[in-house]
């Protein structure tokens, strides 16, 4: 009985946390524009170290650990669009020849065995 409860309470959670992330993509409108999802990256960088640090504040005040100072996030200097584009050409370049090449290295591999097997 334990363990059916204790699979539906993480079903339930891994389901609303989905459900959260796809409402936020949607909010954040971040498969629109790639400027819309820039500019979502920008204030999560933004907001996300601040909140980091007060909840590490409260963990220590609540348990009285002492957590160490982590360094300051590196800052990124590019343009996504820029990126994401390259990675979509790259992957797509490389889907694209990948039957050619898959034939070729079985031609080889055939070849190979031929000459193995004499």
């Amino acid at each position: 009985m334990v363990s059916r409860v204790w699979s539906m309470m993480r079903f339930l959670i891994k389901g609303s946390v989905a459900g959260g992330v796809v409402y936020l993509v949607y909010d954040q409108e971040l498969l629109g524009p790639s400027h819309k999802g820039q500019a979502a990256l920008q204030r999560a960088e933004e907001v996300v170290p601040p909140a980091m640090y007060q909840f590490g504040q409260y963990v220590c005040e609540q348990t009285g650990l002492k957590i160490p100072q982590l360094p300051a996030p590196p800052k990124f200097n590019f343009h996504i669009r820029e990126s994401w584009n390259s990675g979509i050409i790259t992957v797509m370049s490389a889907l694209s020849v990948a039957p050619s090449k898959a034939c070729e290295y079985t031609k080889e591999g055939w070849e190979y065995l031929k000459e193995r097997i004499k």
